[in-house]
């Protein structure tokens, strides 16, 4: 990958905003690019963890796995997001599995490397600091979703947040591809596949929004900002 762009991939991220040109170099001469495929896992859960990772381009899912082989998706990941920071913290394993939902690329910083970055520069723990507690704030309005919404609030709510990130508008409606089969749509809410297909219907027997496959036309955003409470 060309330097300049690992560079704008680098400077695009919460974790490295607001840093000068030279720390920018640093971070850059530290990152390891890797392209990924389709359905590959970058790491499983309670793999060492030697670093962290920053997604470049594709589609990123955070899972889980229960011991009757269930899956459950904690969080998808998206481009300029920076994922695994728990390789500093903890056990130093990986908590979660890390899968490609799609073609794509990751910048991979090696642990030992980034903390002399710490080291030398202040700047970069306060960011890392900052980072985390967006996480952490992410996770905890996830929780609070699951257990206090009902499954159509939450299904609007993950509409509206992906329609915020990548729909495009025409006459008054909003047309967004749905990121993750809706299987994984449904885990990552805390539902199954048929309550997930049952609320699609009723939304569009009411004139919120209409469903053709992986492709959602949002009709009434207002309604659907209602129906999420927002």
């Amino acid at each position: 990958m060309d330097p300049s762009k690992i560079s704008a991939s680098v400077a695009q991220s919460l974790l490295f905003s607001g840093l000068d040109e030279p720390h920018l170099a640093e971070v850059t001469s530290i990152a390891q690019f890797r392209a990924i495929a389709k359905g590959e896992t970058l790491f499983s859960e309670g793999e060492e963890a030697r670093g962290f990772y920053l997604l470049a381009a594709g589609s990123i899912k955070l899972c889980k796995s229960s011991s009757d082989g269930k899956e459950k998706v904690l969080h998808f990941v998206h481009p300029g997001e920076t994922f695994a920071e728990a390789a500093f913290f903890g056990d130093g394993r990986y908590p979660a599995e890390a899968r490609a939902l799609e073609t794509g690329a990751v910048l991979f910083f090696p642990r030992e490397a980034f903390l002399g970055l710490l080291e030398r520069n202040p700047r970069f723990s306060l960011n890392l600091i900052i980072s985390l507690s967006l996480l952490l704030r992410r996770f905890a309005r996830q929780i609070e979703e699951l257990t206090f919404a009902e499954v159509p609030a939450r299904i609007a709510g993950y509409l509206i947040e992906l329609a915020e990130r990548k729909s495009t508008s025409f006459q008054g409606k909003s047309y967004l591809d749905l990121e993750v089969k809706k299987g994984e749509m449904a885990s990552r809410l805390g539902t199954v596949s048929e309550t997930l297909s049952r609320s699609f219907r009723k939304m569009r027997e009411e004139g919120i929004l209409e469903v053709e496959g992986s492709r959602v036309v949002i009709l009434d955003m207002a309604r659907l900002r209602a129906m999420a409470g927002k």
